[in-house]
């Protein structure tokens, strides 16, 4: 564990004092740091563990200091998400594969070929509802799908792990990384002290922050993003046998993700690019689509794995479990009003059908404590399942009655049960949900166990399975987040523990900050381990796509411009699976050389290349020389450049590429477009996305 800090860091309070109801001042602590209190002025003995039953069994419901830092969290911003605030859903349906009845009895699990209908909501975790879409940042990746047996709420993200391991350290992560309280700022990024000060503080974040300061926290879109459920389940059968589950999504269109230099220009060319994306996707009908897999083991292999599976902070490599897809998610349908829908809706990790169940992961316990608050206090009643999309699609009764805004209530004259009455619903022991039958025997504790204490080791698996440019992008992400930080003891403890992952690493931000003297390596609590094999399935690079289908090409046209070689790429990109938008220096369009109108989407000015997967300057000499003097044409080319992006070009762009610093032969990721043959190498060369290897020579 990281050691209590130094000298060098700020006294918190030169005296804590505080003014009682009768004006006196009561000093509340010795020294100079106020002692740590309820807000009932109880004082507190630990702040960083929830209290449970033993050190690996489920949090209990006593914990008042727990229960009131997370009620004052959840209520502590209106209207909005406190996180999550930033989102965007889609309408669709799950699509069971076969029967897992030998493991769940969950309905939707039991009949192959059966469609389920389900809800999806798409969001950033630290912005506000104004922050832009591609900031650095952990994606919400929540479902909701609207069983025969109520409603599960598999409310995840686009990383299968999180920066802390128990839920009472929740508000701690969010506050440090919202914007500073005294300043409100930085808004939607977590490049400040206060966010970076926690983090080095708190070695158990070191795996997300690999994760999180790699490309995963900037996707393409939300189509080539992955989803995991975080925590581990549990699947019980008809006769409640246990089995582990872990849930992942995989995106069919595979995975992408952009540049930081880039994700910074589309947030200023397009703050919507990722909710813009969705939609024109759908409603062209594209329709986005994700195999669910699950991990399935038993606690034998729970008690043999190198790792806590209660701990939220690691995950099971696929290697070592292959996932099994189980399903498909497919989102046809777009809101028909964002308020109603994507903001009224409500994801609570306790909603679960009978036949999925709880581990005792801390974290996963407090979110269980934790959302119903959330939802109370967002919308207003504990009628918020009432709203529509919110309710469930099965048959329903209960008893709860009246609040804010009841728009049913228990008809009768019963309204508790049990009642003489013979009125109203009753229990079902065979079909309702059963908990596991877990014994406990042991004492309440406020402790982490020590299979939580090893920070280090799959952070240092993860950062050692990506490819070259992708541990690259880690280290600037790294380097310049911790630029933004003013305190130069804050980046020495950060680069201390970024040594425990990798030498090479710590080293490299090191050298970019100009930190003169290289601190030691962190304590570390349990040694990391250097034997853990590199995983393909942890990157990106490593998992793209097997075509170039759902992504956009943009040509770049002007006067002259030749509209054989347009309708000829535009049929090629249809082919693949692609989409091609014409860019111009007026959105009115450009007379081509047969002398018709070329139609634009986008005018030059307002269609960078960042907003394409791929460009293509389909120019006349006459177009490409008029060109020339028009700085957006120049970046829309030096940018596609720089971010390795493949670019299609005719015999007149050649003066457009020269001008903006683009030799002609620069490398294979520049296709001369002549003909039919020369188009389909082209497309074909865009399967791979990127050319990495322009970057090394680049140097954003």
């Amino acid at each position: 564990m990281a050691k209590k800090a130094k000298n060098g860091i700020a006294k918190i309070h030169e005296q804590s004092l505080q003014r009682g109801n009768g004006g006196e001042l009561h000093q509340i602590a010795e020294g100079d740091r106020a002692r740590l209190t309820t807000a009932q002025g109880g004082p507190v003995a630990d702040d960083q563990n929830s209290l449970r039953a033993g050190q690996r069994g489920p949090t209990l419901l006593e914990d008042f200091h727990f229960r009131e830092k997370i009620f004052h969290f959840d209520h502590e911003r209106i209207p909005e998400r406190v996180v999550h605030a930033r989102g965007y859903g889609a309408h669709g349906y799950f699509e069971t594969y076969k029967s897992l009845s030998k493991y769940t009895r969950a309905d939707l699990f039991q009949r192959p070929g059966e469609k389920t209908p389900a809800f999806v909501r798409f969001s950033t975790v630290a912005g506000s509802k104004g922050s832009f879409d591609l900031a650095r940042d952990v994606r919400g990746f929540a479902v909701k799908i609207y069983t025969k047996e109520g409603n599960w709420d598999l409310v995840g993200n686009n990383i299968p792990v999180f920066f802390i391991q128990d839920a009472i350290k929740f508000p701690d992560v969010i506050h440090a990384v919202k914007p500073e309280p005294d300043r409100a700022f930085p808004q939607a990024q977590s490049a400040h002290d206060n966010f970076w000060d926690f983090i080095s503080l708190t070695p158990e974040s070191m795996h997300m922050i690999m994760w999180v300061m790699s490309d995963r926290a900037i996707p393409r879109s939300f189509r080539f993003m992955e989803g995991f459920g975080v925590h581990t389940f549990r699947f019980l059968d008809a006769g409640d046998k246990s089995t582990f589950v872990k849930f992942l999504w995989k995106p069919k269109l595979g995975l992408q993700s952009v540049v930081w230099n880039e994700a910074v220009k589309i947030n200023g060319a397009d703050p919507d690019f990722h909710r813009r994306d969705l939609w024109d996707a759908i409603s062209s009908g594209n329709y986005p689509e994700w195999e669910l897999c699950v991990q399935l083991f038993d606690q034998a292999f729970a008690d043999s794995f190198d790792f806590d599976v209660l701990d939220p902070t690691k995950l099971i490599p696929e290697e070592i479990i292959k996932p099994m897809p189980v399903g498909r998610l497919v989102l046809d349908r777009m809101p028909d009003n964002f308020f109603a829908e994507t903001e009224q809706v409500a994801f609570m990790t306790q909603n679960v059908p009978p036949g999925i169940d709880f581990s005792n992961d801390p974290l996963l316990q407090g979110r269980n404590f934790s959302y119903l608050d959330t939802q109370l206090k967002r919308l207003g009643s504990p009628n918020f399942t009432h709203i529509p999309i919110n309710a469930p699609k099965c048959p329903f009764a209960h008893f709860q009655q009246d609040g804010h805004m009841a728009m049913r209530n228990p008809v009768g004259r019963a309204n508790y049960q049990p009642n003489s009455w013979e009125q109203g619903p009753r229990e079902d022991p065979i079909r309702g949900f059963r908990s596991f039958r877990e014994a406990i025997d042991a004492p309440k504790v406020r402790l982490r166990a020590e299979s939580f204490a090893d920070h280090y080791s799959q952070a240092r698996q993860f950062y050692i399975s990506q490819t070259a440019p992708e541990q690259e992008h880690i280290a600037m992400a790294l380097t310049f987040e911790l630029s933004k930080c003013e305190n130069p003891l804050i980046r020495e403890r950060i680069v201390s523990h970024l040594l425990n992952i990798d030498e090479r690493l710590g080293a490299s931000v090191s050298g970019k900050l100009g930190i003169a003297e290289m601190p030691k390596p962190a304590d570390a609590a349990v040694v990391p381990r250097r034997d853990l094999p590199p995983s393909r399935a942890l990157s990106i690079v490593r998992n793209g796509p097997p075509s170039f289908a759902g992504r956009k090409v943009g040509v770049l046209v002007g006067t002259g411009s030749d509209t054989v070689m347009l309708e000829a790429l535009r049929a090629a990109l249809a082919k693949e699976g692609a989409v091609l938008e014409v860019v111009a220096p007026k959105v009115g369009g450009v007379k081509a050389r047969d002398g018709s109108l070329i139609p634009a989407k986008h005018m030059i000015d307002g269609g960078p290349s960042v907003l394409f997967d791929a460009v293509v300057l389909l120019l006349s000499d006459e177009g490409a020389e008029a060109l020339t003097a028009e700085a957006a044409a120049r970046d829309f080319v030096a940018d596609a450049f720089a971010h390795c992006k493949f670019i299609g070009f005719s015999n007149g762009a050649e003066a457009l590429l020269l001008k903006s610093g683009v030799a002609l032969d620069a490398d294979e990721g520049l296709v001369y477009l002549t003909d039919t043959g020369s188009i389909a190498r082209f497309v074909k060369a865009c399967r791979q996305l990127r050319l990495w290897a322009r970057e090394a020579g680049v140097k954003l």
